[in-house]
């Protein structure tokens, strides 16, 4: 009988219990009582005994019918109303969810890496890839928390997200040469891709031979060509917002820093696709087009949409209506929520990219048992 009183103490004090039998004595303090008898279990209201396990389904039900009332949720999540929030908290808890999905997305990829971590060198050039989406969805959040945050500190956060660009392109290039069994620290180059021809288009072909043939020192300049944005980024980064803290920042020195930029980050891309040009049959396997849209996809929208937002504010289609925010922020404002939307697509789109079927030894057993059939 010990679970059935420790039942009845459990009882809320909605059921209007007033009095307690206690064997055969009982103490009532008005028309209704309460029996619990030695034997019994059961609760006695004024006219009709009702078992005590009805009675307590009886109350958990009414609990539940008080936590579904509107009036009683609202009570208890005052703030959880959505049609009482305003626009910016509705943006800011929207943007919040889709970073909490590009998470989900990049950490279910990089668990599923780690669980079957078979080549060291492949796979920490993805785990540095596949974390660009949510670096750059955690990049435009802050700049939405802070929507009238400086100039000074915009550009901090846009260069943090060129910045890891930039060493992104650099893995991305290492991944290559690892496909191909590429190693320039031990100056291993397979034979059969030795001696083969690159040409250099315009205007790359002004400074170097237009047909050059491939070896180690060819392999190891393309290297270089990447790795030098990784260094040029950072240092003008930290050149701009300098200047910019100092005031000090003027246009010509902003187009500078552009044209030095643009030069850089283009001759990384060009050793990508010449890379690819001439390997491109024997990089088919891995699937390295997909690989590398899926980067260059993320750059090309921030880059190409932030000047459609530059063209609509000088047209007048956006339009500050706060006294306390330009139209500058405005745009920076819809350029992270874009980022943010675009970075769930694209963390979605990593899943196939650079799935982890290759190091599972799944894909090699279908294809030894496709050359038995064969």
């Amino acid at each position: 009988m010990r679970w059935v009183r420790r039942l009845a103490m459990r009882v809320p004090s909605d059921l209007s219990l007033v009095s307690i039998n206690t064997g055969n004595a009982t103490s009532e303090a008005s028309d209704w009582s309460a029996g619990m008898g030695p034997t019994g279990g059961w609760l006695l209201t004024k006219e009709t005994p009702i078992p005590l396990s009805l009675r307590c389904i009886w109350s958990v039900s009414s609990s539940h019918r008080r936590q579904r009332d509107p009036s009683t949720r609202e009570a208890m999540f005052p703030q959880m109303d959505l049609t009482k929030m305003d626009p910016g908290t509705l943006t800011l808890l929207g943007a919040a969810c889709c970073v909490i999905l590009t998470m989900h997305f990049t950490v279910q990829l990089l668990s599923q890496h780690l669980f079957y971590w078979k080549n060291p060198k492949e796979q920490k050039a993805i785990i540095v890839i596949i974390l660009m989406a949510p670096l750059y969805a955690i990049d435009s959040f802050v700049g939405l928390v802070d929507i009238q945050g400086s100039k000074a500190f915009f550009t901090f956060l846009d260069s943090v997200k060129e910045c890891y660009e930039a060493l992104v392109i650099a893995k991305f290039m290492a991944l290559m040469y690892s496909y191909l069994n590429i190693s320039l620290s031990k100056n291993t180059v397979p034979d059969e891709i030795k001696g083969r021809e690159i040409h250099h288009s315009f205007p790359v072909s002004l400074f170097l031979p237009h047909t050059i043939r491939l070896e180690h020192h060819t392999l190891k300049l393309l290297k270089y060509w990447t790795w030098q944005f990784v260094v040029i980024r950072p240092i003008c980064s930290i050149l701009m917002i300098a200047l910019q803290l100092l005031g000090l920042y003027t246009t010509w020195i902003s187009w500078t820093f552009t044209i030095i930029l643009n030069i850089s980050v283009s001759m990384a891309l060009y050793a990508l696709v010449i890379f690819y040009h001439v390997f491109a049959k024997e990089l088919a396997p891995h699937k390295p087009l997909t690989k590398f849209m899926c980067i260059k996809g993320i750059v090309f929208f921030c880059f190409w949409q932030g000047v459609a937002l530059d063209v609509l504010a000088t047209a007048g289609v956006i339009q500050s209506h706060h006294f306390w925010l330009d139209v500058e922020h405005i745009e920076e404002v819809i350029q992270n929520v874009l980022v943010i939307l675009e970075m769930v697509v694209f963390s979605v789109l990593q899943q196939y990219a650079y799935n982890v079927a290759p190091y599972t030894g799944v894909d090699a057993g279908k294809s030894v048992s496709d050359k038995k059939n064969e």
